[in-house]
């Protein structure tokens, strides 16, 4: 086992990290810098890798109960970080792409320079305030913050956006940046072993249409079927866009197109 790292949070995200990396988790509560402190000191970590946060079934469960957002998605990451600089501890911080408007007739993808301003969601808002701390702080110390958009996996389960495609059958055709978990896994790595700070947009290339991904599914299961819906027909408040993999790729990961995980994605999946 990998005792240099700690992860925190085990939902969707941390407990992908925690098989991959064969590394220690924990779901202790935290709610005050001796709660962070006690688990450094039973734990004694090199590296904290954070997946705590709060989303619900989807982002509008933040508005039903604001203050376990603003606790689990802002002030815990706050308090893991004046804990990791206590104690000369590498953070890594598990954020989110959904921090931003987009214009796609304009709009070129997203890079980390740019400045959050999607704010119409309390969940894009907490994740806001935390990486704009977090940023600053990083600037000095072994922060690291890496920003996920959409993950898809290759295997089962609710937060996953193929088996939400499979569920609802209906889905919306705007292309998006996605993170494909399993190359998200490698690229975390990857910037673990290089000691990188800061932002980083860690998403695949290219865009995904949903559209795409339900007709690779079909194509295995010819009985799916998926209807086309106008995003506006869903009333809802969503951001869709388009993030830049430019300053991963500077680093030496060649991440790969999302058009070229499909197949492989949906095929693994099936297996299971």
């Amino acid at each position: 086992m990998n005792r240099k790292i700690l992860i925190l949070g085990k939902g969707f995200i941390g407990s992908r990290l925690k098989e991959a990396l064969n590394c220690n988790i924990s779901t202790e509560k935290i709610y005050s810098l001796n709660d962070a402190e006690r688990l450094m000191n039973i734990f004694k970590p090199k590296i904290i890798i954070n997946c705590i946060g709060h989303i619900g079934i989807n982002v509008d469960d933040c508005e039903k109960d604001l203050d376990k957002t603003l606790m689990s998605n802002t002030f815990v990451p706050i308090i893991l970080a004046e804990a990791a600089i206590r104690n000369k501890i590498k953070l890594v911080h598990v954020s989110s792409g959904c921090i931003y408007k987009y214009n796609f007739t304009k709009d070129k993808p997203i890079t980390e320079n740019k400045t959050p301003d999607f704010f119409d969601l309390f969940y894009s808002r907490s994740k806001i305030y935390t990486e704009r701390a977090l940023e600053v702080l990083a600037k000095r110390f072994n922060i690291l913050i890496v920003r996920i958009r959409i993950p898809l996996d290759n295997r089962p389960h609710p937060r996953n956006i193929l088996a939400k495609i499979i569920k609802y059958q209906k889905i919306i055709d705007i292309p998006n940046s996605v993170t494909y978990l399993p190359d998200f896994i490698k690229v975390l790595q990857h910037l673990i072993k290089i000691n990188a700070k800061g932002i980083y947009n860690i998403v695949n290339k290219g865009s995904l249409r949903y559209s795409k991904l339900a007709g690779v599914y079909k194509k295995y299961i010819p009985s799916f079927e998926y209807k086309v819906i106008p995003f506006k027909k869903l009333n809802l408040i969503r951001t869709n866009l388009l993030l830049s993999s430019g300053k991963l790729e500077k680093s030496g990961f060649k991440i790969r197109n999302i058009q070229e995980v499909l197949e492989e994605c949906v095929k693994d999946y099936l297996k299971y």
